[in-house]
Formats: C-alpha cells, sequence, structure tokens
C-alpha cells in the first residue's frame, strides 16, 4: 500500500513538528497559546498547516489507490511532492514569517495536489 508508505513517513514527521512545539512551550513556559513568542508561534502554525492539509492530501491518495484508478508511479508523485512540499514549507516559515520562497513552493504544491486528485476523483467516478 502506497498510501501506508507516505503516511508512515509523514507520520514521523509530524512526531518531529509536535516535539518542536513541546519544547519551545517548555523553553518558555507557555502552556497555552503561543505567549508572544514569535519562535513558539512559527512552530505551532508549521504543525498546524501540517494537520490542516497532510490528512486530506492523504485521504484523497488513498482513495484514488483503493479505487485502483491511479499507477503506482502516479501515487508516488503524490506522496514525493507532498513531503516536498511539506519540507519546503517548514524551511520557508522557519527562516521567516513572513513570505518565502520555500513557504509560497510548498502552498502551491499542495494545492496542486488537493486540486489533482479531486479532479482525478470526480473524473474516475463520471468514468466508472
Amino acid at each position: 500500500m502506497i498510501t501506508g508508505f507516505y503516511a508512515g513517513l509523514l507520520g514521523l514527521w509530524l512526531v518531529f513538528l509536535i516535539l518542536s512545539v513541546v519544547r519551545l512551550r517548555w523553553k518558555y513556559r507557555v502552556g497555552m497559546g503561543d505567549g508572544g513568542q514569535r519562535e513558539l508561534m512559527q512552530a505551532i502554525r508549521i504543525h498546524g498547516n501540517f494537520i490542516e492539509t497532510v490528512p486530506f492530501v492523504l485521504i484523497l491518495m488513498g482513495l484514488l489507490e483503493l479505487r485502483d484508478f491511479s499507477p503506482a508511479l502516479l501515487l508516488h508523485g503524490f506522496g514525493v511532492t507532498l513531503l516536498v512540499s511539506r519540507l519546503l514549507h517548514w524551511h520557508g516559515l522557519t527562516r521567516s514569517a513572513t513570505t518565502s520562497v520555500g513557504r509560497t513552493v510548498g502552498t502551491v504544491l499542495i494545492v496542486f495536489l488537493v486540486l489533482t486528485g479531486a479532479v482525478l476523483l470526480i473524473f474516475n467516478f463520471v468514468v466508472r
């Protein structure tokens, strides 16, 4: 199961993001919110953006895989693009809270994946 492989890799990345937030909460002694700490705010948003986007793309991938509609190469393309998009987003947002190349490219890639996955699933439904 190709989607499961990428879900596993992204699960490890999620653990890293969670621990990043926890470490900063301990460092700044902030239990709720960001305590006005920019570094903590960035870590919270990186984690939040991951949670807001990755599960849905994995669901799209899983549905494409279950429908046996997408070749393995396309699913691996989705998975690699998803990983790259989140790494770029993380890199861009850890460097700057404003617009950055990594953040922008990461966001564009996520939108591309959601749009492509949605269109492929709709097409698959109509064709079959």
